[in-house]
């Protein structure tokens, strides 16, 4: 964009007092438009594919191989490569060491 340097300059009150106006004539183009409480707008609209209550997901669970572990602190199966530790009996992760 190209600046014109000779051109006088504005004061930051005289931007601030542009600015301001502006914002006030944008909120009263929007507002005076809006008459519709929040709750009834948000009951009125429905998103495509929103009901799921009558969905079933099926998920095939894998039982734990024998070169995995669950972490005793963050419960989640690792490969044995993944094992830094034990405390109290249980492996610990590396993330979690």
């Amino acid at each position: 964009m190209a600046t014109d340097y000779d051109a006088p300059r504005k004061t930051d009150e005289e931007l601030n007092e542009e600015s301001l106006e502006e914002l006030k004539a944008q909120s009263s183009k929007t507002t005076s438009g809006v008459d519709m409480d929040e709750a009834d707008l948000n009951e009125s609209l429905e998103l495509p594919g929103a009901d799921l209550s009558t969905e079933s997901i099926t998920v095939m669970v894998i039982p734990k191989r024998a070169d995995e572990f669950t972490c005793g602190s963050c419960f989640l199966v690792n490969h044995i490569s993944q094992k830094a530790k034990e405390k109290n009996g249980k492996p610990i992760c590396k993330d979690c060491a």
